[in-house]
């Protein structure tokens, strides 16, 4: 380990053991809530309660999330386990807001026909499609897709060619870029993430959308039986739906666009640099060129037809 990481250690505890604490808190208070009340013991509510789960389990997690960026002396196994289970819990965490966002929309797009979706005959099923494929997924890289084996052989080589397997990986340690390779990073965030944000913001403007076009039939009702109201009724449900459009815009903006940004300023930054550099944008530029004087060309002979 570096000098440098018990201090980085101690202020990553000092930030998030705070908003873990909290966060493991209020799903408490609302997990017991809900398995307090009969009333709420239905699918829809066990959606919900899977979702407080997973999101307390991600706050228990929280802590140890940031310290993948740090290197540790850590054998193969515990490597994997600080690495694999966070990440796991993170995944798991966002498949049961999907499903969530799911089963409100399909409750909302077919009010009469929702209970016959496979999400509420198959109960146990729609459960583990939400927790079984992050946890298979997660546990690849326990199943031989890392880089450790390549870290230890050029441990192994530097060390004098000895052919013994070291315990640890010496002076580089413990990272997530020995567990995680790049192609599974990728995929994880292209194949994963981002279409799971994408179907939910999906999902959520079909149902503003919905939600809108029965304001407005509710208007028209209200202006054929109370005329003398309706202007302020109207009013009062175009603010309401209004308000919503603000809370889940201010939630998207908030949660999603820090991160879908901070994922792709990366990708573009080698972009970035492969633009700044005139010999690689050369043949793009002669290109260009070369087009450009080919249209100028042809618009005397135009003119003259």
């Amino acid at each position: 380990m570096t000098p440098d990481d018990p201090a980085q250690e101690r202020l990553i505890l000092c930030i998030t053991l705070p908003l873990s604490t909290a966060i493991i808190l209020a799903n408490l208070l609302i997990i017991l809530g809900i398995a307090s009340n009969r009333q709420l013991h239905n699918t829809p509510n066990y959606f919900f309660l899977s979702l407080l789960v997973a999101d307390l389990c991600t706050g228990v997690a929280l802590p140890f999330i940031p310290r993948m960026g740090l290197s540790r002396d850590l054998d193969f196994s515990a490597c994997l386990l600080v690495h694999i289970f966070p990440n796991f819990l993170f995944l798991s965490y966002l498949f049961n807001l999907v499903m969530v966002h799911y089963e409100r929309y399909l409750c909302i797009a077919s009010p009469l026909h929702h209970s016959q979706f496979w999400v509420h005959r198959c109960f146990p099923l729609a459960l583990l499609t939400v927790w079984a494929p992050p946890l298979l997924y997660a546990s690849l890289p326990a199943f031989g897709w890392n880089n450790w084996g390549s870290a230890s052989n050029a441990t192994s080589g530097a060390g004098g060619g000895n052919g013994s397997a070291p315990s640890g990986l010496g002076e580089e340690g413990c990272s997530y870029r020995l567990v995680f390779p790049n192609t599974f990073i990728y995929l994880e965030v292209y194949g994963l993430l981002l279409p799971a944000i994408l179907s939910i913001v999906g999902m959520t403007g079909r149902v503003l959308w919905i939600a809108r076009r029965q304001v407005r039939d509710l208007c028209k009702l209200r202006r054929s039986v109370e005329r003398a109201q309706a202007v302020t009724a109207e009013h009062r449900l175009n603010l309401r739906y209004a308000k919503c459009v603000a809370a889940v815009s201010l939630v998207f903006v908030a949660c999603w666009v820090p991160y879908i940004v901070y994922v792709h300023v990366m990708a573009i930054i080698p972009v970035v640099l492969g633009l700044a550099n005139r010999q690689y944008t050369d043949p793009a530029r002669r290109l260009l060129h070369t087009l450009r004087a080919r249209w100028r060309r042809r618009e005397p002979g135009d003119i003259a037809l």
